[in-house]
């Protein structure tokens, strides 16, 4: 005897081997011995083979018209036998009778299941959704179809170039033009995004990386809403200085500017001016809802997405020729020995009598100028006539770094230059992509970037100490030794860096570009109006989470905001190669199968020079260059050298190597079928 019986939603039939009141002895074809309950037997016969009746009862379901056999059922519980003979005749056959066991089981949103092999029909109007349900199903399925048809055919349609970004990075894998995409990359065996970029789905490499930012981290665009600079209650004294700024000609966010006084009298004070938006802007307000939901400015060649709108920025920042709030460090020295005397931090107006700029001054202003020699060009106006406060910064700016080379144990070692990119004839607009691109080098450690670097480290650090004496939390960046892996921390509490060489660095002077200068800002604000019951009054208490909620916004965001622009940089850097026609180039093995390019910033796989030593020189010929995967590879034409030379050890602060741009991730699976600012006020951190 045979039995046709239901194990775990599935149809099965064998042979009986044993029955008893409770369940029986089932043996498959397979040879499989199964025990079934006396309940889940559905049909008992003793011909045609198992095997045969399954293949015929399946066959034959699908001629069943589940309409018709809906019409056929009554309204109350009923069981298949029972429809195989008000559909077939009074006298199903077995085959009849498993076809329609078989049909009423596939089919539920006509018929709805009971129990063992007993179903109940559904109301009218469920088979009516279930039905229109089904078509639109249907529909979606052929949409799906024609879509892959288009995108195999070398062409987009428009519903997938509109989705082109969530399709390959944040992908909903039942929407149908992710279907549509992996249906067509499985029939032309591509990948992804080489389909669509076949398909025509990318018209601009540029805007592809662009749009694909956008989409990750302003999806409702780059725009401000309509919000005013609140003016500052305070009435600020005028500080008794005229201050400079030292910036590139591209920066319309002054944040910092200096001065000196008393120079010839045997105490010379520095003044450390931070532009002061914390005067005006409070936490809470709409202002600082946009600033904190932005966190920092993102820069990029040619063009920057600024933390705050263009007319707050304007109201505060250090423009020449205007009295500008600002919170101000003033540090006194000894000026033959550069002793510190004392500090103190002043809320006040400051007269900005210059804004220089890098670009302009850095061929002009050399140590030997500042020593007091001739130069074959003059110094333009009106730097010129700041020569003798450049001077003294220049002789306490090495100084200090000389101060902290004692405590990080080894020099700092500035080996690399910083790059500027210039696209020519760009106003500072988002870029098209096609412009002519320029390179050119700005070294660290000339002596305009080294006195301002070495006052901002010393602002940064002394606010940050002072706020620790008073109690008054802070954010700070923290490295706890310069050993292999110990990486730059941020965090809630003074300690030192010993990448920099310094007791505790609290980031305060950019806060108009970052908001944790912004939120420290606060803080030091605090502390200059409440001295010792600052704690009390700062807006941030101890133990504020949300200053630990800032500290993990900001460091995913600065991370990514910085990935983007080096990206955006190897992306200018890839263009710059192909206009000028170059083919080889010279560079260094800085990690197995890695170089970095001499004289442009560039690192590229290399094959060749696996084997080769950190530190090798190389000719490399480069291969082709794929602007949307910012992929450039090379192979080693030729030793420079006889034996490596060492590295600079620029990266014993523990902070990464530069990324090296690759193919980029793509989310569409398809075998599953579903500080990089002013270089100036970025010191090694």
């Amino acid at each position: 005897m045979y039995a046709l019986f239901e194990e775990a939603g599935k149809f099965q039939a064998g042979r009986v081997l044993s029955q008893a009141d409770a369940s029986a002895q089932v043996e498959l074809d397979s040879g499989k011995r199964v025990k079934v309950k006396a309940a889940n037997l559905l049909l008992t016969f003793e011909k045609p083979q198992p095997a045969e009746l399954v293949s015929a009862a399946q066959a034959l379901s699908q001629s069943i018209e589940l309409e018709l056999a809906w019409e056929f059922a009554p309204d109350e519980e009923f069981g298949f036998a029972d429809l195989a003979r008000d559909y077939f005749s009074d006298k199903a056959t077995l085959e009849q009778q498993a076809a329609a066991l078989f049909r009423l089981h596939e089919a539920p949103h006509y018929f709805r299941r009971a129990g063992k092999g007993r179903f109940r029909k559904a109301p009218a109007e469920i088979v009516q959704q279930a039905l229109a349900a089904l078509e639109k199903k249907k529909q979606v399925q052929q949409q799906i179809t024609a879509w892959a048809a288009e995108l195999a055919a070398g062409r987009c349609p428009p519903p997938v170039r509109d989705q082109l970004f969530r399709i390959l990075f944040k992908p909903d894998k039942n929407a149908p033009e992710y279907k549509a995409v992996v249906e067509a990359a499985r029939s032309t065996q591509l990948a992804p995004l080489a389909l669509l970029q076949k398909a025509g789905a990318i018209d601009s490499p540029y805007q592809f990386h662009w749009k694909r930012f956008l989409f990750d981290f302003f999806p409702k665009g780059t725009g401000f809403p309509p919000l005013a600079a609140p003016a500052i209650a305070d009435d600020l004294p005028l500080a008794p200085v005229k201050a400079f700024s030292v910036d590139d000609s591209s920066t319309t966010e002054i944040d910092d500017a200096l001065s000196v006084e008393g120079l010839g009298t045997g105490t010379v004070t520095v003044g450390i001016h931070i532009a002061a938006p914390g005067l005006a802007l409070q936490p809470g307000t709409p202002l600082d809802q946009v600033a904190r939901q932005r966190l920092s400015t993102v820069y990029m060649p040619g063009h920057k997405i600024t933390m705050l709108p263009d007319e707050v920025v304007q109201a505060y920042t250090l423009l020449e020729g205007r009295d500008c709030p600002a919170v101000s460090l003033y540090v006194s020295f000894d000026e033959e020995s550069l002793v510190v005397k004392e500090t103190q931090t002043r809320l006040e107006r400051v007269p900005i009598g210059a804004n220089l700029r890098h670009d302009q001054l850095d061929e002009h202003i050399t140590e030997d100028w500042l020593q007091g020699a001739a130069t074959a060009h003059a110094v333009p106006e009106p730097a010129a006539h700041l020569r003798e406060p450049l001077s003294f910064l220049w002789r306490l700016a090495r100084h200090l770094k000389a101060l902290r080379e004692l405590v990080r144990g080894k020099p700092e070692t500035f080996n690399r230059p910083d790059y500027n990119f210039h696209l020519v004839g760009h106003d500072g607009s988002e870029p098209r992509g096609n412009e002519q691109v320029e390179i050119t080098v700005r070294r660290r450690g000339a002596p305009l970037d080294m006195i301002v670097a070495e006052a901002m480290i010393l602002a940064n650090s002394s606010w940050g100490q002072w706020l620790a004496e008073l109690g008054v939390p802070a954010i700070y960046r923290s490295q706890a030794s310069l050993a292999p892996g110990i990486k730059v921390r941020m965090g809630t509490k003074a300690a030192p860096h010993a990448g920099i060489g310094v007791k505790c660095y609290a980031w305060s002077t950019s806060p108009l570009r970052r908001y944790t200068d912004l939120v420290n800002q606060w803080q030091i604000i605090a502390a200059a109006r409440h001295g010792r019951t600052a704690a009390l009054a700062a807006p941030f208490k101890p133990k504020d989470a949300d200053l630990f909620s800032i500290i993990s916004s900001f460091d995913a965001a600065y991370t990514a905001y910085n990935g983007y622009q080096a990206g955006m940089e190897r992306f200018w850097t890839l263009q710059y190669l192909r206009q000028h026609g170059v083919k080889e180039l010279a560079g260094t093995v800085f990690r197995e199968g890695l170089v970095r390019a001499d004289e442009l910033p560039l690192v590229l796989p290399v094959l060749g020079t696996e084997q080769l030593q950190r530190g090798a020189r190389v000719r490399v010929r480069l291969g082709d260059i794929d602007d949307i995967t910012l992929d450039v590879s090379g192979t080693l034409l030729e030793r420079l050298d006889t034996a490596p030379q060492p590295l600079s050890a620029e990266d014993d602060t523990g902070e990464e190597e530069e990324p090296v741009a690759g193919p980029i991730a793509i989310a569409v699976d398809v075998a599953e079928g579903g500080e990089l600012d002013n270089a100036a006020d970025n010191p090694p951190s």
